[in-house]
């Protein structure tokens, strides 16, 4: 297995965990985001140099609710997800900035 896919599988992984974390397997959605669609923007948010969101990224970003994922913030670190970028993603989309994560 490559590096490449090594890490994409690393990553869904985290994904599952995450969810799992949050409400378990009944969970559909965190924060208003269908788990089955938060990997779309996980190219967005990891890496040092991370890809441009996707139109399709966007649209998901476009319903999420980013108060809510201010609550989860510090976890994204853990599963290589940089917070900076996750917060960021609303800006890079076109949509409204979202608001300023308590702590930040």
């Amino acid at each position: 297995m490559g590096k490449s896919s090594r890490k994409r599988l690393m990553l869904g992984l985290a994904l599952a965990l995450l969810v799992a974390m949050v409400g378990g397997a009944k969970a559909t959605t965190v924060c208003k985001i269908p788990t089955d669609q938060l990997a779309l923007c996980l190219p967005a948010v990891t890496g040092d140099r991370p890809t441009p969101p996707t139109k399709q990224c966007c649209k998901v970003i476009s319903k999420a609710d980013m108060r809510c994922l201010c609550r989860y913030r510090s976890a994204l670190q853990n599963f290589g997800i940089k917070p900076a970028n996750a917060m960021a993603l609303p800006k890079k989309c076109g949509l409204k900035a979202p608001p300023k994560c308590p702590g930040n």
